[in-house]
């Protein structure tokens, strides 16, 4: 039986209204797709906890955490995946690829143009659902 994963991803704006997205690393699972920042909610912890966490770890800034955007169930060959999206806000820091081989801002209308891990392509489906209008504050 597989195992069930539950990870968080941010989906963090800039003032232009561009999204944050991060290339996976070559020795990651998952290598050289984009996904959303973020990571593995630990035991104890609330989705958003996790997320704050998260993107300090992985991206050396702060966020302020917001709705909450797509709950996915995806299945991968091993793992199965419950990914929770939310809208962030950076507050402190600015964004530093530690983890992963590239970070890009992206204009919603651009987001398809890149090769996604498959659990993060129906947040970006939702997006589209909203057009961005009401997630940009």
């Amino acid at each position: 039986m597989k195992k069930l994963v539950k990870v968080v991803g941010a989906v963090t704006y800039n003032e232009s209204g561009e999204i944050l997205c991060a290339l996976r690393s070559p020795d990651m699972s998952l290598p050289n797709l984009w996904e959303f920042p973020g990571g593995k909610i630990e035991e104890g912890e609330q989705p958003e906890e996790t997320l704050v966490r998260e993107i300090q770890e992985e991206l050396d800034c702060t966020v302020d955490v917001y709705e909450l955007i797509a709950d996915v169930v995806h299945e991968y060959p091993n793992i199965i995946v419950n990914l929770l999206t939310y809208r962030t806000k950076i507050v402190s820091g600015t964004p530093t690829a530690k983890e992963h081989a590239e970070l890009r801002w992206v204009p919603l209308a651009e987001l398809h143009t890149l090769e996604w891990a498959p659990a993060d392509v129906p947040t970006i489906e939702a997006l589209q659902h909203y057009n961005g209008r009401q997630l940009i504050k």
